[in-house]
């Protein structure tokens, strides 16, 4: 048996490996592809919104203008009135897409920014970087999107380079304020160039090290479509290139991250806290990832400290997935690699040529694989076991013959005795009959149920024998209570259980008529606790019904009530919390007048939700006296559940009846199971939220039960006295299609 486990663990874990990782591939290939996708939408439509800009009459106009004087670097300023007009024109529309900067751009590589703290700046180079994706614009007339980048500086904080070195007013990039009162020449009144507000650091003054841009750039063309030049809008990568990135990803440590060609990180990290601590990025707050770590493997498995001089120049090689991405191939790999900050990983990669970048979607192979950890352990788990049992089956094997002497000794005495003394029958159905008992050596009153095997058959003893085990295990004080069961030395089933004094639901509104909103609102939440504990266990009751529920004075408190008959229950989930045993079956089974659609249709469709189908046609009986709905024949209730709608509650009471109240039981009564409430719990939440819900006092119930005491009705009904022929437990075959 040892060697037929360890053969089918390892036949196991190897087939479960094999379909983790299938799974596993599918799902980075999906993340990635998810992705890219978005990155390429976002990219397409930043450059048909820069196209559309750029394309506007006004905006065309004025870009030309200023094109038209742009000037070499050597010829120094010029005049920027055309292009501050263009900012202030803008302005509006930028600050709604969220945009702060623009720029414009000669065809022989110039560019003009706003610098709202000095006169008259003239054009500088375009970045060298960026000459390339510039002329690709000049040469094909469509829109181009630069990556990531930082924005050089000179030697001298707050100076671009080439202005002289006493002159530290002005800056790469606009930042305004109160010191400039007069602003750029040509600026209109009350001009404020955009600030850097995309781009904040503590104390409110950009930081270089952590500033980061992108581009988008689209061509500038004449009345004859010449193209002169180019617009560049500005953009935060935080903003939507990080943050798209971010939103698709596996499992709990998945991440999705850009790369350039050498290796070099273009979106922010989430594990920017951690980089930290490993040393690879400035621990100063707003320090980012992005352009500031290379993807190299520091070449140990879960490091404390990675020290390093330069981490963006570092000579170490790149990570797995990052040397693959920048060779320009695409592919996905789960086995186990170190990424970036020494943990290994499984991931998927794809190498964007349109763009000039790649994507990289990864998830820590601790987590990717978990599942067979877990499996490991079980089968550890199972194997001692199984050398556990074995011993056990040994000693179990040896004293055998002594237990069964015991036990046989311990039935005679139990025999001989007798637990129960019979003295009257209460009660008597189909198959059972109920007497009321005392016990021999508690001296207690209870109820004893016989099912007498001369009126049942197998399928009745064993429903029999599962309404004991099952109820058994229910210990809300809303359910009836079960103390023993067993077998007499005829072979009689029997079990016995609490003694109750009262009236069933049936005979409450039989004699006493429609019942006040109030009562039937306490009675209501009962019920529902009683359900809730069945339904935690996997089990519904699937025969809730006026008969099956009593109403009692218990203890002393009055109006207590006591779900009865779990005949029928059964288990809902596909492993049974039984032991294998009630689960459902493709028969029909309940009390026509009160048994859910799905129940008719599709029994193995039932649920909890069935249960409450069959407590709101209760409730609208104890409120209105009558049933939902009637007919001469079983096949037209059928019907009738399955395909009418239930009149108003309002329509068929002279009572009064809460709209809370009567919206609450109609929508137990919905055919769609999803419309009904969603357990028990939230039934019984949103009937004691009604205005009703506490007016049914103690003292209202105690006055109830001292004048039906007084009358000298009361009765001792239990499981298995009559009921009325209309409220009778049927059982329909969909097999065989017979009632």
């Amino acid at each position: 048996m040892s060697v037929l486990v360890g053969v089918f663990g390892w036949w196991g874990t190897g087939r479960l490996r094999q379909t983790v990782e299938n799974q596993l591939k599918a799902e980075l290939a999906a993340t990635l592809e998810a992705n890219v996708t978005a990155l390429d939408i976002w990219m397409k439509n930043e450059g048909k919104l820069v196209t559309s800009l750029a394309q506007d009459p006004q905006v065309r106009d004025l870009a030309l203008r200023a094109l038209a004087k742009a000037k070499t670097v050597a010829e120094g300023p010029t005049d920027q009135t055309e292009f501050i007009e263009l900012l202030a024109l803008l302005k509006p529309r930028l600050s709604l897409m969220g945009y702060d900067l623009i720029q414009l751009v000669s065809t022989n590589q110039l560019s003009l920014s706003p610098s709202p703290r000095r006169r008259g700046r003239g054009w500088t180079p375009v970045y060298e970087e960026h000459v390339e994706k510039f002329s690709e614009l000049f040469s094909t007339g469509q829109p181009v999107v630069i990556t990531p980048f930082k924005p050089k500086r000179s030697r001298f904080p707050g100076r671009p380079p080439g202005s002289p070195p006493g002159d530290v007013s002005a800056r790469p990039f606009p930042g305004g304020g109160p010191s400039d009162p007069s602003g750029p020449p040509g600026a209109p009144p009350g001009f404020s160039p955009p600030r850097d507000r995309a781009f904040p650091s503590p104390g409110g003054r950009p930081r270089f090290g952590d500033l980061t841009l992108m581009q988008v750039a689209a061509p500038i063309r004449d009345e004859d479509g010449r193209i002169r030049g180019a617009l560049a809008l500005i953009i935060n990568p935080e903003a939507e290139f990080t943050h798209i990135l971010s939103v698709a990803r596996s499992g709990e440590s998945g991440e999705t991250y850009a790369l350039d060609e050498h290796g070099m990180l273009l979106s922010r990290s989430r594990f920017d806290d951690q980089l930290k601590k490993l040393g690879l990025l400035d621990v100063r707050e707003g320090a980012s990832s992005a352009l500031n770590l290379r993807l190299s493997d520091p070449g140990v498995d879960f490091p404390a400290k990675i020290v390093r001089e330069d981490p963006t120049n570092s000579t170490r090689a790149l990570t797995f997935i990052a040397a693959k991405a920048v060779s320009s191939t695409n592919g996905l790999s789960v086995v186990p690699s170190r990424d970036y900050r020494g943990v290994p990983v499984v991931g998927a990669w794809r190498w964007l040529p349109q763009h000039g970048f790649g994507v990289a979607t990864q998830v820590d192979a601790s987590e990717a694989f978990r599942p067979l950890g877990v499996l490991k352990v079980l089968f550890v788990m199972l194997f001692l076991l199984l050398l556990v049992c074995t011993l056990l089956m040994f000693l179990f094997s040896y004293l055998h013959l002594m237990w069964q002497r015991r036990l046989n000794e311990a039935e005679l005495r139990v025999k001989q005795l007798g637990q129960y003394k019979l003295e009257e029958k209460i009660g008597e159905g189909g198959m059972g009959v109920v007497y009321r008992a005392h016990h021999s050596l508690m001296r207690r009153e209870t109820a004893v149920k016989l099912l007498l095997p001369n009126r049942a058959d197998s399928s009745a003893i064993e429903r029999f024998e599962r309404e004991v085990c099952l109820t058994c295990q229910l210990t809300h004080p809303n359910t009836i209570q079960v103390y023993d069961y067993g077998h007499t030395p005829e072979g009689i089933f029997y079990y016995a259980m609490e003694l109750l004094r009262g009236l069933t639901l049936s005979d409450l509104v039989a004699r006493y008529g429609p019942q006040p909103e109030s009562r039937v609102i306490y009675i209501l939440v009962q019920i529902c606790g009683s359900l809730e504990e069945a339904h935690d266990r996997g089990l519904i009751h699937r025969d809730i019904k006026p008969a099956n529920v009593f109403l009692c004075r218990l203890g002393g408190v009055p109006d207590c009530v006591k779900v009865l008959d779990f005949g029928l229950v059964c288990s809902y989930r596909s492993a049974s919390t039984d032991g294998g045993q009630g689960g459902l079956e493709a028969a029909a089974v309940g009390t026509p007048l009160f048994m859910p659609p799905e129940a008719l249709t599709d029994p193995l469709r039932s649920d909890p939700r069935s249960d409450l189908y069959s407590l709101g046609a209760l409730a609208y009986h104890l409120l209105t006296g009558c049933y939902v709905f009637e007919s001469d024949t079983v096949e037209g209730l059928y019907e009738k559940h399955k395909m009418e709608l239930p009149l108003p509650l309002s329509a068929r009471t002279r009572n009064p009846i809460s709209p809370e109240l009567e919206q609450i039981i109609l929508s137990c009564l919905e055919k769609d199971p999803t419309l009904r409430p969603g357990g028990a719990a939230a039934l019984r939440d949103r009937l004691l939220g009604t205005p009703a819900a506490r007016s049914w006092t103690l003292e209202d119930r105690k006055s109830w039960w001292a004048a039906y005491q007084s009358s000298g009705d009361l009765q001792q009904r239990l499981v298995g006295a009559p009921v009325s022929s209309v409220e009778a437990t049927v059982k329909i075959d969909f097999q065989n299609r017979t009632p």
